[in-house]
């Protein structure tokens, strides 16, 4: 019997290799901000600890991204994981709209 709450398994595939190459372009993105720019709003600590963060789930992504790809899209990743890196995109995207917002001052 069908799990009727789990997902197809073409479903998944179609949504989470871009979803993971989405994470990838925008973590890679945060990484270059927090590593080139200085952003006057953030302490160098905090700075720091953000690309680090940053950096570790940027190194996650690559490594499911290379699991689904070498799977032929037959891994699954769980959804608590996906949430943390989703909130921590989102976090770099508030950090780059301020960042750029100050720059436009």
């Amino acid at each position: 019997m069908t799990n009727p709450y789990s997902p197809e398994p073409g479903l998944v595939t179609v949504l989470l290799g871009p979803l993971l190459g989405d994470f990838h372009y925008w973590l890679s993105r945060s990484r270059s901000l927090l590593e080139f720019e200085d952003i006057e709003f953030l302490d160098t600590q905090q700075q720091s600890d953000l690309l680090g963060r940053v950096h570790q789930t940027l190194l996650e992504v690559i490594a499911a991204r290379s699991l689904f790809k070498a799977t032929y899209g037959q891994i699954g990743i769980e959804s608590h994981l996906l949430e943390a890196w989703h909130d921590l995109v989102s976090e770099c995207w508030q950090i780059m709209i301020q960042f750029r917002l100050g720059q436009s001052n």
